[in-house]
């Protein structure tokens, strides 16, 4: 019985792997021909790590890339969290007039594409410098960029916690709330530890969102020292006469891919269970 079990089940393994394989190709192409020789490149004779030294002397250099894109990543991550978790449970759990128009109209934000947002957002954060009050905040342009891209990130992660805070089962919280808790103490205490895999899920996301984008960042972002890794590597890729380094580009999409394959790897026991939280509903 146990062999023909395992039999059924080979064609769903070999279709996995066939998938990943096919999925993980791009990956191990960039790191074998970030290591390849190659005329033109920082690796002209051999195999070695000759295009990943010019990545970290390049312009000011690869930690300050790298340490802006994490600063703009942690700082998204956060202000998604602690709006969509809020805002999450007071559609879940609460009812007040215009709950059902108000959230179709956060989901209707969906279908706008991010870019075309992105003129008015300039034209604020232009507006908002001859406001002495908020030209502070307007000059931390990391802290900037990190709202405007939770900012696109809200949507759907509002719909994830709602979904996560609507899969626990109401008596739960009815019970911490007879046991004297408050409605702030069984939301913390009680409610987000429940919720953990849709938290992680719309973190994963905000987190992969802010750490690959490209466009916000070549919009608001004017100063070389804080660019953040995507956009430095743009850059980086017009070399004299308009030729393309495409040894240290490759370098660079390397070091991008590695945090976001550590994350996913790490939490994709919780990532798939943030997505099936609704699927069943106690």
């Amino acid at each position: 019985m146990e062999t023909n079990s395992t039999l059924s089940r080979t064609p769903s393994y070999v279709l996995q792997g066939g998938l990943a394989i096919l999925f993980l190709f791009p990956i191990i192409w960039a790191a074998v021909a970030s290591v390849s020789p190659s005329p033109g490149s920082s690796q002209v004779f051999g195999y070695g790590l000759g295009n990943y030294k010019t990545l970290y002397d390049s312009g000011v250099g690869l930690p300050t890339w790298l340490l802006n894109s994490v600063v703009i990543s942690v700082l998204t991550v956060t202000f998604v969290l602690a709006v969509s978790m809020m805002g999450g449970y007071a559609f879940a759990k609460f009812s007040f007039p215009g709950k059902n128009v108000l959230f179709l109209s956060t989901l209707a934000i969906l279908m706008v594409p991010s870019a075309t947002l992105l003129i008015p957002i300039y034209l604020l954060h232009n507006f908002a410098r001859t406001v002495p009050i908020i030209d502070q905040i307007a000059n931390m342009n990391l802290v900037w960029l990190a709202l405007v891209l939770g900012m696109f990130q809200l949507p759907f992660a509002t719909y994830m916690m709602r979904i996560s805070f609507e899969s626990v089962p109401r008596e739960i919280e009815e019970a911490a709330l007879v046991d004297g808790s408050g409605t702030f103490a069984a939301f913390r205490h009680i409610l987000l530890p429940l919720v953990r895999p849709g938290i992680v899920t719309v973190a994963l996301f905000a987190f992969l969102a802010a750490w690959n984008d490209f466009f916000a960042p070549l919009i608001l972002i004017n100063s070389s020292a804080e660019q953040p890794l995507p956009l430095a590597l743009v850059n980086l890729r017009q070399q004299t006469m308009g030729a393309v380094d495409f040894g240290s580009t490759e370098a660079g999409v390397v070091v991008m891919s590695i945090p976001c394959l550590i994350l996913f790897l790490l939490l994709q026991r919780y990532y798939v269970q943030g997505f099936m939280s609704g699927a069943i509903k106690g």
